[in-house]
């Protein structure tokens, strides 16, 4: 049986679905950003939130031109795991300034940021299911190319 077309399918569907949950990361960054430029040390928090949205974006944009490469699912699967894991750590533990940057402990959950929890969580499971599809693939390809 041919499982190109269903591994095929399967592949772009993962693109879309991570690319548009780091849009929307990337996009509830760069909103928010200026709202937490006061949050300061020597690195502000809407700095972070800018870097946040522009790894976010490139993420996205490269699962959706070159999701053919384990590399970007790689990056995109850290961006995300990153912005999940850093929503989570600073909602629940006050971790104070560490070196450069500022206390960024909010303890509370608001639309925004739930969506952007939400939307990184979505991105980083789609993004490691990408990277094993397209491990997958490769593997699968280079089994068939030897017993040829």
């Amino acid at each position: 049986m041919d499982r190109r077309p269903v591994e095929e399918s399967v592949l772009w569907t993962l693109q879309v679905l991570t690319a548009a949950a780091l849009a929307v990361d990337a996009y509830v960054h760069a909103d928010l950003a200026s709202q937490y430029d006061s949050v300061s040390k020597q690195v502000s928090q809407g700095t972070l939130f800018r870097a946040e949205a522009a790894a976010a974006s490139l993420a996205a944009l490269l699962v959706l031109v070159a999701g053919r490469r384990l590399v970007v699912w790689a990056f995109a699967f850290v961006v995300a795991a990153a912005g999940v894991g850093a929503v989570l750590l600073y909602r629940y533990v006050d971790v104070g300034t560490l070196g450069p940057l500022p206390n960024m402990y909010e303890p509370i959950w608001f639309t925004e940021k739930a969506a952007s929890a939400i939307a990184e969580g979505v991105a980083t499971a789609s993004a490691l299911a990408g990277f094993l599809t397209v491990y997958r693939i490769r593997r699968r390809r280079r089994a068939l190319r030897r017993a040829d």
